[in-house]
C-alpha cells in the first residue's frame, strides 16, 4: 500500500516519474514523492500521487532522475572552509610552480594586506611533504605569509612570519607540533600541529562579520551540492557567536549541530564552561550539543599516534610513534564526565593508537555511566587495529568516516604507505570491515580538507578510487568497497543519526521532514556514468528550494 493518507488536502510539492531512494527498510524505492506544510505526506507509485496534485501544487517531472534523502555531512568546517575561499585559496591548484604562481597573483591583487593569509596546498606537491619559505618568500616578498595545508595540520609560512615570531635555529619544538629546519637548524617555513600556533597568534584574528561571511558562503555551496544538515567539528567562540546570528536572522537554512572545541590543554574543569556555552548555543536550526576533542595529528607527517613506530624509509624503524594530543589519563576522567552531562564526544582519531584510546574512554564512560544516547563518534579513523573493529559496536562509537581519502594517491603512495609498511597499510580505511563487525557508519567530508560533494565522496566509497584517478589506479583495498546503498545510508541516516536527526530526516518517510535532493539522472543506472558526475538540480529543505537549477524543471 502507498504510504499516504486518503482524502487528504492537496500536496504543497509532487515530485513524480523517478527513481526515489527513501532509505528506509520498509519501502526502499518508490516513484514520487508528495509534500505538504514541510512534511513527507505521501511516498509511492506515481498513481499514489496524483490525488494530491492540486492547482497550486508544484509538480516536478523526474523524467528517470533521482530523489534521495538530503546528504547530511557528519564533518566539516564551513565556516571556515568558506572564509578560505574569499582568500587565497588553492585547493583547486595543483603543483609548486602553479601554487606559488597562484599565492603571487593573489598578493598583487591585495597589495595593501598586511598578512597573506589563506589554504590549501597539497603535501604532495612538495618534496617530502614540506614546503619552504624561499617559495613563498618568491611569492610575496618580504610580508607576512600564513597558509595551513588542506587538512589543516601543518601551515607554511614566510620568512617575515617567522621573525616576527622570533623563531630561529635555537627555538625548541613546542610539546605538540614540530618546526621543520634546514640542516642547520635554522626554520625552513612549514610548522606541523601546535607548532603553527607559534605564528598564528600573531595572525589578526577573523572577525565576526568575517566568520559570518563565510558561513553563508559555504551554506550556499553545499546546499547546491545536496547537503542540507552537518556537524560542524570545530566551533570556537567566535564560529558559535556567528552560528548563533545567522540562525537568529533566520539565515541559517541547514540543520547544523556544532562540536565545541576542546583545547588540548583542558582537563576536568572545563566541563562545566562548555555546559554554559551549550545552554546559549542553540537557536533555530543550530545547537552546539557536541564536543570535538582531537587525539592525535595526520599519518603523513608522523604526528598520528601509532602504537608501534613509524618506518623509516632507509634504516627500517624509528624510535617515533606520532603525537597524541590529550593525555590518557585526563581523557578518561573526562569522557565520562561529558557523557553524564548529556554532551556527544566528537573525536579526532588518525592512527591505530588514537582510535584505541578513543574507545577506552568511552569504555571507561559506559562503565560508570550505563548505556546513554550520546551517540559519540569518532572521526576519520583511518588506521585501526584488528582487535579494535568489533569495539565500536560494543561500545556504540558510530564510525564517522570521510571516504575521499581511502584510494592511491600521492599523499598515501609517496607520504603513508613506505612508513606503514604493509601489514598496517591494510587497516587502512575499513569501512566494509567495520559494517561486518556491526558498527553503525556514518559519512562526513572534512571540507575545506578535502571534497565538500557527497557524490564524489560516494564514489571513491564505492570504488576505492578517487575520481582524479579513473582507470589510471586499481582500488585501494578492494575488499573494503561499500555498496552503493551503504555508502548512501552513510551520508543521509548514519550522519542524521549522528545529529540526533534520524527521527525527522534521514529518510524518505511519511511524517518526516521534507529534506531531500533531487539528482540529473538515475543513480543506479551505472550506464548512466560514474556516481560523481551525477549534478544535483535541486535541493529542498522541509519542502523548500533553497537551490534548483533550471533543469529541475525543464
Amino acid at each position: 500500500m502507498p504510504q499516504a493518507a486518503h482524502d487528504a488536502p492537496p500536496a504543497d510539492l509532487v515530485l513524480r516519474g523517478g527513481t526515489v531512494h527513501t532509505v528506509d527498510d520498509v519501502r526502499p524505492k518508490a516513484q514520487a514523492v508528495a509534500v505538504r506544510a514541510g512534511r513527507i505526506v505521501a511516498v509511492g507509485r506515481d498513481a499514489d500521487v496524483a490525488p494530491l496534485v492540486g492547482r497550486r501544487t508544484r509538480v516536478v517531472e523526474l523524467r528517470g532522475r533521482t530523489v534521495l534523502p538530503g546528504f547530511q555531512d557528519a564533518h566539516c568546517h564551513p565556516p571556515s572552509a568558506g572564509l578560505d575561499q574569499l582568500r587565497c585559496d588553492v585547493r583547486e591548484t595543483r603543483g609548486r610552480a602553479a601554487v606559488v604562481a597562484r599565492i603571487r597573483e593573489y598578493a598583487r591583487a591585495h597589495p595593501d594586506d598586511a598578512w597573506i593569509l589563506g589554504s590549501g596546498w597539497y603535501m604532495a606537491d612538495f618534496p617530502g611533504g614540506t614546503p619552504h619559505r624561499r617559495d613563498l618568500d618568491a611569492a610575496v616578498g618580504a610580508r607576512l605569509a600564513f597558509l595551513p595545508n588542506r587538512d589543516g595540520h601543518s601551515a607554511w609560512v614566510s620568512t617575515k612570519a617567522l621573525e616576527l615570531a622570533g623563531i630561529d635555529a635555537s627555538t625548541p619544538d613546542p610539546a605538540g607540533g614540530r618546526i621543520e629546519r634546514d640542516p642547520d637548524g635554522s626554520p625552513s617555513g612549514a610548522l606541523h600541529e601546535d607548532a603553527m600556533d607559534l605564528v598564528e597568534r600573531f595572525v589578526p584574528a577573523d572577525t565576526q562579520t568575517e566568520v559570518e561571511a563565510g558561513l553563508l558562503h559555504a551554506q550556499a555551496e553545499l546546499h547546491a551540492l545536496g547537503v542540507t544538515s552537518w556537524q560542524d567539528a570545530i566551533v570556537r567562540p567566535t564560529d558559535l557567536s556567528a552560528y548563533l546570528a545567522v540562525a537568529g536572522r533566520g539565515q541559517l537554512t541547514a540543520r547544523v549541530v556544532g562540536a565545541l572545541w576542546w583545547e588540548h590543554d583542558w582537563d576536568e574543569t572545563a566541563v562545566e564552561d562548555l555546559i554554559d556555552r551549550r545552554a546559549r548555543g542553540r537557536i533555530g536550526r543550530f545547537a552546539a550539543t557536541s564536543v570535538k576533542i582531537m587525539l592525535d595529528g595526520v599519518l603523513e607527517t608522523f604526528t598520528g599516534a601509532l602504537l608501534e613506530p613509524y618506518l623509516h624509509p632507509d634504516d627500517g624503524a624509528e624510535d617515533r610513534t606520532g603525537i597524541l594530543f590529550q593525555d590518557p589519563g585526563v581523557l578518561r576522567r573526562v569522557v565520562p564526565l561529558l557523557d553524564r552531562a548529556g554532551f556527544q564526544v566528537h573525536f579526532h582519531a588518525i592512527g591505530d593508537r588514537a582510535v584505541r584510546e578513543g574507545l577506552d574512554a568511552v569504555e571507561g564512560a559506559r562503565a560508570a555511566n550505563g548505556p546513554s544516547d550520546g551517540r559519540h563518534h569518532m572521526a576519520h579513523i583511518q588506521l585501526i587495529h584488528p582487535d579494535d573493529l568489533p569495539r565500536f559496536a560494543a561500545v556504540e562509537v558510530v564510525a564517522n568516516a570521510q571516504p575521499y581519502w581511502a584510494c592511491h594517491e600521492p599523499q598515501m603512495d609517496d607520504l603513508t604507505i613506505p612508513f606503514l609498511g604493509p601489514e598496517r597499510t591494510g587497516w587502512q580505511y575499513p569501512f566494509k570491515s567495520l559494517l561486518r563487525a556491526g558498527a553503525r557508519l556514518a559519512m562526513g567530508s572534512d571540507w575545506g580538507v578535502s571534497t565538500a560533494d557527497p557524490l564524489l565522496e560516494t564514489e571513491v566509497a564505492v570504488n576505492r578510487i578517487a575520481d582524479i584517478a579513473r582507470g589510471k589506479q586499481p582500488p585501494f583495498l578492494p575488499d573494503e568497497r561499500l555498496t552503493l546503498e551503504e555508502a548512501l545510508r552513510a551520508f543521509t541516516l548514519g550522519s542524521a543519526y549522528v545529529n540526533h536527526l534520524d527521527d525527522v530526516t534521514g529518510t524518505l518517510t511519511v511524517g518526516k521532514l521534507a529534506d531531500l535532493v533531487v539528482l540529473d539522472r538515475d543513480l543506479f543506472d551505472r550506464g548512466a556514468g560514474e556516481i560523481g558526475d551525477a549534478r544535483v538540480v535541486g535541493t529542498f529543505i522541509e519542502g523548500e528550494p533553497v537551490f534548483e537549477t533550471p533543469a529541475l524543471d525543464g
